[in-house]
């Protein structure tokens, strides 16, 4: 997800993207755990959107 995109969004909007991309994250490490091999990047993409998404919401918390 661009940052472009997440900047138009409101910050209800995007807890509600952190909390998907955590579960999305989570799922990703049990599916690993367990031993069925899930896709490499999506634990990283999930928490590079996850940090994306909480830089974002403290430069509209800032600018407020």
């Amino acid at each position: 997800m661009k940052a472009k995109e997440l900047r138009d969004k409101t910050p209800d909007e995007l807890n509600a993207l952190v909390l998907e991309k955590r579960r999305e994250q989570f799922n990703a490490r049990m599916q690993r755990g367990t031993g069925a091999e899930a896709r490499p990047d999506v634990l990283r993409s999930a928490r590079r959107d996850i940090a994306r998404i909480k830089t974002i919401l403290t430069e509209k918390s800032r600018s407020a």
